[in-house]
């Protein structure tokens, strides 16, 4: 097996680290700047560690690159930010308005999941 670098995780793990030793920074300015860099990167790489996870149980190929002139039989879902950080959710085969996760019906139309 050949090693890849490390995961998703790992680097996670590694941005919360520096998030601790950014605190430590005593030029007010300099920290704020520091973390508010740090806190976009997390929230980023949480999106697309949704967003990758989302595509796969839509059954797309998130790492497979398409010519944009073919037409692909079914398209990806949408890539909103917003339904990226929503782990898990889907949209409603009826309407096509976003699902609650702990919902067993589409709060927009009213129909079944």
């Amino acid at each position: 097996m050949t090693d890849v670098g490390p995961s998703l995780d790992s680097f996670l793990r590694h941005l919360q680290t520096e998030v601790e030793a950014a605190n430590e920074i005593s030029d007010k300015l300099e920290r704020d700047e520091r973390l508010l860099q740090l806190e976009a990167s997390i929230q980023e790489a949480i999106i697309f560690a949704n967003r990758y996870k989302e595509l796969q149980n839509q059954g797309v190929d998130p790492l497979l690159l398409v010519d944009p002139k073919i037409q692909s039989e079914r398209p990806a879902p949408p890539a909103t930010k917003g339904q990226s950080i929503l782990l898990g959710s889907t949209t409603c085969a009826s309407c096509g308005k976003l699902l609650e996760n702990d919902l067993d019906f589409c709060p927009a139309c009213g129909a079944k999941k």
